[in-house]
């Protein structure tokens, strides 16, 4: 649910890390209680990821008419779910911010990049 992580019962969080599995749960003004605590969000961006990398497998699939082991699929996504959570936690590393911000960077450069290589389409 949307905002129900917010500045007045941020302070009764007793989590060292909170992983947003809902779009939006925490408010901007919890999101500076809890990293005055020390308690790290990992945003919905990167922890709601899989849903959609599960999504495009099963468009790959269907594209491709042939049909991976449920083995296969769980191995490809933790591949990709690694992948994104280390790009996004060394870009926090290297600009001193949180995986929400560093999400956010790393989301603008990659499309800033395509934008660069494939041009504005119309």
């Amino acid at each position: 649910m949307e905002g129900v992580l917010n500045a007045d019962n941020a302070p009764d969080v007793r989590a060292r890390w909170v992983v947003e599995g809902a779009n939006g749960p925490t408010t901007p003004d919890a999101d500076t209680v809890l990293a005055d605590r020390g308690v790290v969000v990992v945003p919905d961006i990167l922890a709601n990821a899989g849903g959609v990398v599960v999504s495009y497998f099963e468009w790959v699939q269907a594209q491709q008419a042939y049909w991976w082991t449920l083995a296969e699929i769980e191995h490809r996504l933790a591949e990709r779910m690694q992948m994104a959570y280390d790009a996004v936690a060394q870009v926090a590393r290297e600009r001193d911010v949180s995986l929400r911000d560093a999400a956010l960077v790393l989301s603008v450069q990659r499309v800033a990049e395509a934008h660069r290589t494939r041009g504005l389409y119309p």
